[in-house]
């Protein structure tokens, strides 16, 4: 057998080949537009084409989707992941799996670990927000086969509730980000919704600007509320006054999703005069916060 698998070996010199040559991760929006009338169904946020990769993905780790359902309808959702985040866009109604049944209005979120399968059915009109691990997965040639968490259910009411603890705090002693993390009780050591996961609800003031931060993990940027000329300012470096140097500008609209890539600085600007905004982005933290690799810095 030797010689059968020696013809599987390849090698390079290490200088050359120490960082490879990937394609990068873009800044993509994905517009509501998407999500906002046709039939019942999924709509995978795909950049799998950039990615080279052979089954769908939004980044490396993590494929993110639109649910729409049709007011009265119903949707089976099923993915071979370790972790799941559901976020409210709009609607209301409930969803069942072996876990059990919940009940969820427009703000509500919920994860879930793996399952068979996840039945939604809507009240009125409905959209989620639906990201998940299967992409890590499918690059393992792995199968879920154990929960590492149980199921969470986060209200908009206990999110806001949160928020507004800590709001007058954070905006006066102009805190990087005015936001909870969420978590879960199993990982209370890392810190995250689930252990590849991290889940946030940033608030944006009106007239405020949070200054450039980065991290390694991938983000996933729903903008959940935002008025006339809210953005995130992106860009790989800054300058001496921690500003972002040619940035990419991603427009904030209500319900869309903007991929933000790994390692690269990003400033909020909310430039309205009369409304808050608010994000909720979804990345894989939870891994490289395990791995010690999350590497988050601030200007």
């Amino acid at each position: 057998m030797n010689d059968v698998w020696a013809q599987e070996v390849i090698s390079w010199e290490y200088s050359a080949a120490a960082i490879p040559d990937l394609n990068a991760i873009p800044v993509q929006p994905f517009p509501a537009a998407l999500h906002e009338q046709g039939e019942t169904r999924v709509i995978a946020l795909d950049l799998s084409e950039v990615l080279e990769t052979p089954y769908l993905a939004t980044t490396p780790n993590l494929l993110a989707n639109y649910i729409r359902i049709c007011a009265a309808e119903t949707i089976k959702t099923v993915a071979s992941a370790t972790s799941e985040v559901f976020y409210v866009m709009r609607g209301s109604g409930r969803s069942e799996s072996a876990a059990g049944s919940i009940t969820w209005q427009q703000g509500d979120t919920f994860t879930l670990p793996c399952n068979q399968g996840v039945q939604h059915f809507a009240d009125e009109d409905a959209a989620l927000y639906w990201t998940h691990d299967a992409p890590l997965l499918s690059y393992l040639g792995v199968q879920p086969s154990q929960p590492q968490f149980k199921p969470a259910f986060y209200s908009k009411t206990y999110m806001m509730h949160e928020v507004a603890a800590l709001r007058e705090a954070a905006i006066r002693e102009k805190r990087n980000r005015v936001g909870i993390i969420l978590g879960n009780i199993a990982q209370q050591k890392n810190k995250t919704i689930t252990h590849t996961m991290w889940s946030l609800l940033n608030f944006l003031p009106k007239g405020e600007v949070q200054k450039a931060h980065r991290h390694n993990s991938v983000a996933l940027d729903l903008a959940i509320t935002s008025g006339e000329n809210t953005y995130t300012l992106l860009g790989e470096k800054v300058d001496a006054q921690g500003d972002i140097i040619n940035p990419v500008k991603a427009m904030w609209e209500t319900n869309t999703v903007f991929v933000t890539p790994p390692g690269w600085w990003h400033s909020h600007h909310n430039e309205s005069a009369e409304q808050d905004a608010y994000v909720f982005p979804v990345q894989d933290a939870g891994l490289h916060t395990y791995m010690r690799t999350l590497d988050i810095q601030f200007v």
